[in-house]
């Protein structure tokens, strides 16, 4: 018999019952609260034409690297998932059922991760699924999910309303055209999908095509992209222009936070530098390090929210990345300095409280030693929450734990979830909501908060405190 699938109403709440007492009443007062959605990597294009999705694997599996790279782990090839090739719309001759069957019988591999929870919420909460995905119930599922998707109610546009997403941020690069975002905002359509400043192709010289994305960027703005003020005046450009298309914030991926603040004359000669065909590994770090610095310069001019996401060593698997390009679940956590390396943007942006900088780490060993007393203390400086690799449950409890004595609350944004796969987004909401609630309650039960201060905090993670520090 195929076992029923059951989202159990207290899952990830407290086990002592007085303290799950306590965080069910907090959950039910924000569980429905609607969803603010500030930071992610969903395609713009699905809202703009609003088509339907083309299947389960179309859906569920192909868009997220969460779900994909633990079947490469085990040895599953990429190709049979569907995965396109660098310069392919879709992976030839590989039919969709025949990937959702291998993600199905292999279904096993995800107890106890953050993908089981969030698929089965899907599974369970969207398309009323009643039995566990398994090789016996494949089929039954992505025929059904199939059958839904090419329904009305399971348009983009449809599940962003059923869901309750108040705003969607997606993330473009400088040479984005942002025609996606221009026909949502000229259909008629009332939901708000905003696009976020991502200029990691036209400011990290390692990047792939750097020197070709800067003649584009020319292309793009007018400006000469190959000497340093026009170079700045391009980006001075492309930010008004997502600006006027709704942004709100600017997002930078950089290796690491380092951060440097160097004299005009000497900023402008390692430019000359770096758009050289065999720039240094050196004068790249440096650069970036410099345009970090600029960013922050410039959101302080023009009111965009500055996000930094350092410590990922992307592309770790040169096989992956050659035959399938970026962001295929070979991106890999490490080692990361906060107080130092940033030490040089604060002393010149840091004690602006006009200015927003949110930061996020993959090293959670620097959450209560460094990232919580710079946010203690710098007016410009925000903690952006537990990220990637950490968007779990335990990942949450050990941030608010590590955090909130020396940071508080206050100094953190709430939650973003970071996701290319749509329907994750109501799913990670929930489990966020809960682990706050659960959070919020331990401190109720051990006299250290009164009830009424965690309804209203909790209330705050939920919603409040990214609506705030994202402008939106």
């Amino acid at each position: 018999m195929t076992p029923a699938l059951n989202l159990h109403p207290d899952r990830l709440l407290p086990v002592d019952p007085a303290t799950r007492d306590i965080a069910r009443s907090l959950y039910r007062a924000v569980k429905d609260l609607p969803i603010i959605s500030p930071h992610g990597h969903t395609d713009p294009a699905w809202f703009a034409t609003d088509a339907p999705f083309e299947n389960a694997t179309a859906l569920l599996l192909q868009p997220d690297h969460y779900v994909f790279r633990m079947l490469y782990s085990q040895g599953i090839p990429l190709e049979a998932l569907g995965i396109a090739p660098v310069g392919g719309s879709a992976a030839p001759g590989i039919d969709p059922r025949e990937a959702w069957r291998i993600l199905a019988a292999n279904y096993h591999l995800f107890r106890g991760t953050p993908s089981r929870m969030w698929l089965d919420w899907v599974f369970a909460e969207a398309f009323r699924l009643e039995v566990q995905l398994n090789a016996a119930t494949a089929d039954l599922y992505y025929d059904h999910i199939t059958a839904a998707l090419a329904t009305p109610a399971f348009a983009p546009r449809a599940l962003f309303e059923r869901y309750g997403i108040e705003v969607l941020t997606t993330t473009e690069s400088p040479l984005d055209t942002l025609e996606h975002h221009h026909a949502i905002a000229t259909s008629g359509w009332q939901g708000r999908v905003l696009t976020a400043y991502r200029p990691d192709p036209v400011v990290d010289p390692e990047f792939e095509g750097f020197r070709d994305n800067l003649a584009a960027f020319a292309v793009l703005t007018g400006k000469d992209t190959f000497s340093w003020d026009g170079y700045l005046a391009a980006h001075r450009q492309r930010r008004a222009f997502f600006a006027a298309h709704g942004a709100t914030s600017s997002d930078h991926g950089h290796p690491t936070a380092l951060t440097a603040d160097l004299a005009p004359h000497a900023a402008e000669a390692l430019f000359a530098r770096v758009i050289r065909a065999d720039v240094s590994a050196t004068d790249a770090e440096l650069f970036r390090a410099q345009m970090l610095t600029e960013m922050a310069g410039m959101s302080a001019e023009d009111g965009l929210v500055m996000q930094i996401h350092p410590g990922a060593f992307r592309n770790h698997n040169p096989a992956i990345f050659a035959r399938f390009g970026r962001d295929k679940g070979a991106d890999m956590p490490s080692r990361t300095d906060y107080v130092h390396a940033l030490r040089p943007l604060l002393a010149k942006h840091g004690n602006n409280p006009a200015l927003t900088i949110i930061v996020f780490t993959l090293d959670e060993s620097v959450y209560a030693r460094e990232l919580a007393p710079l946010a203690g203390h710098y007016p410009a400086l925000k903690l952006g929450p537990a990220w990637w690799f950490h968007d779990s449950p335990e990942g949450m409890r050990r941030f608010r734990h590590a955090t909130t004595e020396t940071a508080g609350f206050y100094n953190t944004v709430g939650f973003n979830d970071d996701t290319r796969a749509f329907l994750s987004i109501p799913a990670r909401h929930d489990v966020a909501r809960r682990i706050d609630c659960g959070f919020l309650a331990e401190l109720v039960a051990e006299h250290r908060m009164e009830d009424w201060e965690a309804a209203e905090l909790a209330q705050d993670l939920t919603y409040n405190l990214a609506k705030a520090a994202y402008r939106l």
